[in-house]
């Protein structure tokens, strides 16, 4: 297997449903759906009528389309020289163009929705996307990589919240462990793809850390944010904080140890923890009591 002649990548298919695939593809519809789920789920647990729970979604999911698509027009040709595959633009699938137009589309109609939810939270969600474009852009290469995570993960407890009528806020700790998951889905994303973003010039944090130490860095912020949604709310931990408490740390040590005969160990462990900490933070909810 040779790898694809960037000259040749992201060129215009002629076959309609191709592009549509593609470009249903190349908007990373995986992250896009699940925190596009948890921003929808959060506006239920903090008590959002469903007209303002719809208008969140709506945001979210437009915020996070124009993300995914910016991500994947602009690293289009490292994603050819590097041979990668499941990437709709580097392979031809869709043209860079109209990748680059339905970013601006989604992008434009983030900001009118986003707004509809309040002008403090949408403010709050147009920074967080604007930072997630910021990183796609200039800040993936650069050691302040996770930055664009932590203020996305952060501020998405922090904008249900706000949407609440009267503006109550969010709790320190709901903010605090989202910007905990967004540190540690950094840490993830990037770890299998560390060997190729280099060849490729790419120098974030990961990058700069190693492979090897990210892999064992990855599951302390997941740890730590569980401890936050555990202890951090007034009152007892409840049985899913206590769950919580007694999987994480367990799991990231499991990690650990497996990660020399399964380099994917960390990254498993870490799923897992993270997979506990969002539905402890869904059940805790978001906003002051």
């Amino acid at each position: 297997m040779g790898t694809q002649d960037p000259s040749r990548a992201y060129a215009p298919t002629t076959l309609p449903l191709r592009r549509t695939v593609g470009l249903a593809r190349s908007c990373h519809p995986g992250p896009v759906v699940a925190v596009t789920a948890i921003a929808g789920a959060l506006g239920v647990g903090v008590g959002l009528d469903g007209v303002r729970c719809a208008v969140l979604v709506a945001a979210v999911l437009s915020g996070q389309l124009s993300v995914g698509w910016c991500n994947d027009a602009f690293d289009a040709r490292r994603d050819a020289a590097a041979g990668r595959t499941g990437k709709p633009v580097a392979e031809g699938s869709v043209s860079r163009r109209t990748v680059w137009a339905a970013a601006f589309t989604a992008a434009l109609l983030c900001v009118p929705l986003s707004l509809a939810c309040g002008l403090l939270a949408g403010a709050v969600h147009l920074t967080a996307v604007a930072a997630a474009w910021a990183y796609n852009l200039k800040l993936k290469a650069t050691a302040l990589s996770w930055l664009p995570y932590v203020i996305g993960f952060g501020t998405l407890p922090a904008v249900a919240a706000l949407a609440l009528p009267g503006r109550p806020g969010p709790t320190w700790w709901a903010v605090t462990a989202g910007a905990l998951l967004g540190l540690a889905a950094h840490l993830g994303d990037v770890l299998p793809d560390i060997e190729d973003d280099l060849r490729g010039g790419v120098r974030g944090l990961p990058h700069r850390l190693g492979p090897t130490t990210t892999g064992l860095l990855l599951p302390v912020p997941l740890v730590a944010a569980s401890v936050v949604l555990a202890l951090g709310p007034a009152g007892p931990a409840g049985l899913w904080g206590a769950v919580t408490l007694a999987v994480a740390a367990p799991a990231a040590l499991a990690g650990l140890l497996l990660a020399r005969t399964w380099r994917k160990a960390p990254l498993a462990a870490a799923a897992v923890v993270a997979a506990a900490d969002v539905t402890l933070l869904l059940v805790r909810g978001t906003a002051p009591v």
